[in-house]
């Protein structure tokens, strides 16, 4: 693969990820802001993570898989 093709495959799974965490958000019932808190992260990440912005750390996809009360291999499967 080339550099570009890697990128575009990454930006891919970024996005895949955050619309993973989206969908769990929203079957919790819970807007960005709770999501944020509840994982001690800021909401302006967490929207930027929906929409792909992010490289999300280890740390903060385990935190997020605790406030949305799911294994954190449920917002990994498949990416």
């Amino acid at each position: 693969m080339t550099q570009a093709s890697d990128k575009v495959r990454i930006q891919r799974q970024r996005e895949a990820f955050g619309h993973r965490v989206r969908e769990h958000r929203l079957s919790a019932g819970l807007s960005q802001e709770e999501l944020a808190e509840a994982a001690g992260i800021h909401r302006t990440y967490v929207s930027s993570l929906e929409r792909g912005q992010r490289n999300v750390s280890l740390d903060n996809i385990i935190a997020l898989a605790c406030a949305l009360r799911v294994d954190a291999a449920q917002l990994l499967e498949g990416i």
